[in-house]
């Protein structure tokens, strides 16, 4: 039933959509540069702590994946050489 109210007023517009271009690239800009500031004032920064937290919980992380990739490279480096080519 929405797209039946927009085919009856084609000038009808979602609600949050920009307006027609008719402001200024300028304007445009300095609307975007003043509502990304607001945006970052809402932000909720992390601490020193949560941000090491964070750096070693991804280096573990890395290291897990790296060392699981390295094994399973390795069996099946075995695997192709042994079965599949019979070297």
């Amino acid at each position: 039933m929405a797209n039946a109210r927009s085919e009856r007023h084609p000038s009808v517009r979602p609600s949050g959509q920009p307006a027609a271009q008719s402001q200024t690239p300028e304007r445009r800009r300095s609307n975007f540069i003043a509502e990304s500031w607001a945006e970052l004032k809402k932000v909720e920064w992390p601490g020193q702590n949560q941000v090491i937290q964070g750096t070693v919980v991804v280096l573990v992380a890395c290291l897990v994946v790296g060392l699981f990739l390295y094994l399973n490279d390795t069996v099946w480096k075995h695997v192709v050489s042994k079965i599949l080519l019979g070297q």
